[in-house]
């Protein structure tokens, strides 16, 4: 195959990886990271574990959702700019069409006591998935004494002053 049929399979696999996580991810980015890092370091190996700890440091520190960047940012590195646009598009599309077909279902069974049911499990599991991404984050991020203490300082500091992250 030819370098531009190479270059249209890359760009169809990020899209298709991205579009695949999308949708199974409730609860933003920081619940999709597990599921990010699964695909683009264990399965496709894409990306080694130690940048993709990097990846998700860049892709929070500048505006806008975490998971969306992260998808560009890897995009980028794998296929240049339509690397990044074929994985924010792949990354995007899915919650797009899901958030507008569950606004009509939400509108009808707002009040109904199995929704609010279902709404309770969903932030349980929203709470694991962003524990473990911390965890596995934080086990690449704490290189020594120093970024342990540095880890427990600004923990403490959050809790007892009250400072948003």
């Amino acid at each position: 195959m030819n370098r531009f049929g190479d270059k249209i399979k890359l760009l169809a696999q990020i899209f298709t990886t991205f579009f695949k996580i999308s949708p199974f991810t409730f609860g933003g980015g920081y619940a999709m990271i597990p599921l990010i890092e699964k695909e683009v370091v264990q399965k496709r190996k894409w990306v080694k574990t130690h940048d993709v700890t990097d990846i998700f440091a860049i892709a929070q520190s500048v505006p806008g959702a975490i998971a969306i960047n992260a998808a560009t940012i890897i995009g980028y590195r794998l296929a240049g700019i339509a690397g990044a646009i074929s994985a924010t598009v792949g990354v995007m599309l899915p919650t797009f069409f899901i958030v507008i077909l569950l606004s009509f279902f939400f509108l009808q069974f707002q009040d109904n006591p199995k929704m609010e049911a279902a709404f309770v499990s969903i932030r349980a599991t929203i709470v694991a998935f962003i524990t473990y991404a911390a965890i596995k984050i934080g086990k690449t991020a704490l290189l020594d004494k120093t970024t342990f203490a540095i880890i427990v300082v600004t923990v403490v500091a959050m809790f007892l002053m009250h400072i948003h992250p």
